[in-house]
């Protein structure tokens, strides 16, 4: 299975906030779980920490959860751009089309970690929170 985390998720992962569920807690702590970071949970990352609306930098999203083993980044590409759904905000849209390339492209069990509702109620991707 492959876990996609949604910004909040990292955010408040690296920050070992109290807001992240169990159930996500645990799927980030498992180094047998495949993650998968979209390129735009860190440009969100970045633009909010530069902002100050979020204590996580990118280098401490590295150290966290990037640099471990079981963590990849797959970029904003032709395939996600295929996959964008036009029913959610922008920043969603790419995170979710993101999750649908490895559904729908590369044919891999994925779900998406979000506490976000309207990514949830889509119906477009399966969620864990």
């Amino acid at each position: 299975m492959i876990y996609l985390p949604d910004t909040h998720a990292v955010v408040w992962y690296v920050d070992n906030d109290s807001r992240l569920s169990r159930a996500a807690e645990a799927v980030l702590d498992n180094p047998a779980n495949k993650l998968v970071v979209p390129t735009m949970v860190l440009v969100e990352i970045q633009f909010l920490f530069a902002r100050g609306r979020v204590n996580s930098s990118l280098a401490d999203v590295q150290r966290k959860i990037i640099s471990a083993r079981n963590c990849a980044i797959h970029s904003l590409d032709e395939a996600v751009v295929a996959q964008i759904p036009t029913n959610l905000n922008i920043h969603d849209s790419i995170i979710v089309a993101t999750a649908l390339v490895y559904r729908d492209v590369l044919h891999q069990p994925v779900t998406l970690i979000t506490k976000d509702g309207e990514i949830t109620r889509s119906g477009l991707i399966q969620t864990l929170w």
